[in-house]
C-alpha cells in the first residue's frame, strides 16, 4: 500500500476518534444517577459581562456522590452563579451556604431515567453520523486516488479497510451507549 493511501486511512481514524472523543463529552453532560461536575459544563455565568463556564470561576468538587459543591473564587459571584444554575434549568436546586453553593442532586424518577436514555441514544446517533460522514469524507479522497495513478486494486483494498475502521467506530459507540444507558438506569 503506498503513502497515499496510508494518509487516507490514518485520516479516517483521526476523524472517526475525534467523533467518539466528542460524544463521550456530550455523553458526560448527560445526568446519571451520582454527581458530576461534567453536569454544569455549558453552563455559563456572567462575569464583568462576560459569559464565562461555571468552571472558570469557581471550584467544583463532588464530596459524595450526592452533592455537589461550588466555591467561587470571588464571593461577589456567588449570587450570579446560583442564577446561571437555575436559568440553565437543570433540574436541581442550588443552595446558599455563606461563600459555597451546594447542590444536592435528587435521585431520578424511572420515567426521568428513560427520558435521558433517550437524549443519550439521540447523542449516540449523531456520533455514529459524524463517523459516518468522516468515511465519506475520506472516500471521497480514496476515489480520487485512482486519478493519481493508484491501481485500481489497491483503491478496493483501502475502500475495504475504510469500512472496516468505519464498523470498528460505529460498534465503539454502541458500545459507549450500552455503558451510558446503563449508568443512567442504574438506581
Amino acid at each position: 500500500m503506498n503513502d497515499l493511501s496510508k494518509a487516507c486511512l490514518d485520516e479516517a481514524r483521526t476523524s472517526m476518534q475525534g467523533a467518539i472523543n466528542f460524544l463521550n463529552k456530550e455523553l458526560g453532560k448527560i445526568r446519571a444517577s451520582k454527581a458530576n461536575p461534567a453536569m454544569l459544563d455549558g453552563v455559563k455565568v456572567d462575569y464583568y459581562g462576560t459569559p464565562t463556564e461555571i468552571s472558570q470561576v469557581a471550584n467544583i468538587n463532588t464530596p459524595d456522590p450526592r452533592n455537589i459543591i461550588i466555591q467561587p473564587w470571588e464571593k461577589t459571584l456567588v449570587g450570579a452563579i446560583n442564577k446561571a444554575i437555575l436559568d440553565a434549568n437543570l433540574g436541581f436546586t442550588p443552595r446558599h451556604e455563606g461563600d459555597i453553593l451546594r447542590i444536592v442532586v435528587p435521585p431520578m424518577t424511572e420515567e426521568r431515567r428513560k427520558e435521558l436514555t433517550k437524549i443519550a441514544k439521540s447523542e449516540v446517533e449523531n456520533g455514529k453520523v459524524n463517523v459516518r460522514n468522516a468515511r465519506r469524507n475520506v472516500l471521497d479522497k480514496v476515489k480520487k486516488l485512482k486519478d493519481k495513478s493508484v491501481p485500481e486494486d489497491e483503491v478496493k483494498q483501502v475502500e475495504k479497510e475504510l469500512q472496516d475502521i468505519t464498523d470498528k467506530f460505529v460498534a465503539e459507540c454502541d458500545k459507549i451507549f450500552a455503558a451510558k444507558e446503563k449508568e443512567i438506569m442504574t438506581v
